[in-house]
């Protein structure tokens, strides 16, 4: 029975989160920050809100959905007009500096972090998982399974994101990037 719960769980999370904003986020997120930064900060944030929709359960699905896609979407269109705005570094001119090396992974784990951390709130995934742990009264495994899950499809986004910037021209990357979230922002907002 437990492991029934578990493997149904990760599969359900793990299809649901597939084709999600979040998922898209780490990949073009990976694109242009330290790849392993980006895993870690959207790990933590899945972490956090899978461990908020165990704990709550279904009580999650009375947050304000309007609020949070407005939320969501301005920080979505903030990150766009950040990213379309990045200047790219002239592979001449970057001294390696371990200060700025620790600043970057830094500054590239709490860009991760708050951009899956806001998206998530009252997400399809989150909702799910809220919604098996108030049904199954088994928060360990539900929120186990849940954030394996979460974890497997970002590491996927991270790996895809990480490749495909050394496969394409870096600017025109950018710039799909930042219409991308430009696009997911805009369409939060008026969901």
């Amino acid at each position: 029975m437990e492991l029934n719960l578990f493997i149904s769980t990760f599969a359900l999370i793990f299809v649901a989160e597939l084709p999600d904003k979040t998922a898209f986020a780490t990949l073009f997120l990976a694109t242009c920050h330290n790849p392993f930064a980006v895993f870690l900060g959207a790990a933590l944030a899945f972490v956090i809100q899978s461990f908020v929709a165990v704990a709550f359960g279904s009580l999650l699905s009375l947050l304000p959905p309007q609020m949070v896609h407005i939320t969501a979407g301005i920080l979505f269109l903030v990150f766009a007009v950040m990213m379309w705005r990045r200047k790219q570094d002239d592979p001449e001119d970057v001294v390696c500096d371990p200060q700025d090396k620790a600043a970057q992974f830094s500054k590239s784990l709490t860009t991760a972090f708050m951009t899956i951390f806001i998206a998530e709130w009252g997400d399809l995934t989150q909702l799910a998982t809220a919604t098996l742990a108030a049904k199954y009264n088994a928060p360990l495994i539900i929120f186990t399974s849940a954030t394996l899950a979460l974890w497997a499809v970002t590491a996927i986004g991270v790996i895809i994101g990480s490749r495909a910037k050394n496969l394409i021209n870096p600017l025109l990357l950018q710039k799909t990037a930042a219409i991308a979230f430009g696009v997911v922002g805009l369409g939060m907002l008026f969901k």
